[in-house]
């Protein structure tokens, strides 16, 4: 990357994890998806009882391998029945999940169809850790809305072929600003909508990568 544009992300990184921290999220940098897999690493210990949201972004880090590795009790929703997963995540140490957006008013924004990911963020697992690409930074939630709607939900669609007009089309057939507009598919992914801002305790924590990563 040019060394202007890679001085300009740098600030907007600042910003948001300056935001975040405000808001008792406690945020961290990452270079490299190595370096991401090696804070989260820092962030479990050895034998925790760990689960996550179904997301790109921990493919391509790595950090599913690390999941994957032995070290952890991994409550994982590929190897197991789903809705067992989806209960016992509830009490488990650690979430990892990436998010749809963050803003850099320090706010996280994330877009369910089931609801368990977002349910989990929110309550039950004693720490949730966050893993986000750079492109993941928008200035706001109007932003972050946008970003859901013409960015994240189409190649997700695409990439569970979900069959639903985002896919097809490429962009939210609902794009008038309205957090909830869209489709009537039967297999509509976007039915919950969670700004997640200021937190009672530092139970969430966020790794931004200086990467693009996810949708």
């Amino acid at each position: 990357m040019d060394k202007n544009k890679q001085a300009m992300v740098q600030m907007k990184i600042q910003r948001t994890m300056q935001a975040l921290a405000k808001n008792r999220i406690p945020a961290f940098y990452a270079p490299t998806k190595e370096d991401a897999v090696k804070l989260v690493e820092s962030m479990m210990e050895p034998g925790n009882i760990i689960s996550c949201g179904g997301t790109v972004t921990l493919r391509e880090t790595g950090v599913r391998d690390l999941m994957l590795s032995g070290k952890y009790t991994f409550l994982d929703r590929e190897a197991m029945n789903p809705e067992e997963v989806y209960q016992k995540t509830f009490s488990a140490d650690v979430f990892l999940t990436s998010a749809n957006a963050i803003t850099e008013e320090g706010q996280l924004y994330n877009v369910d169809g089931r609801g368990n990911r977002v349910a989990a963020m929110i309550y039950g697992p004693k720490k949730v850790v966050v893993v986000a690409g750079v492109n993941k930074i928008v200035r706001n939630v109007d932003e972050a809305i946008m970003r859901v709607k013409t960015t994240a939900a189409p190649p997700n669609a695409l990439r569970q072929n979900m069959g639903t007009p985002c896919q097809q089309l490429g962009t939210c057939v609902g794009c008038k600003g309205d957090m909830a507009e869209g489709c009537a598919a039967e297999t509509r992914m976007c039915c919950h909508y969670v700004v997640t801002g200021w937190q009672k305790t530092e139970r969430i924590h966020v790794v931004l990568v200086g990467e693009d990563l996810g949708y």
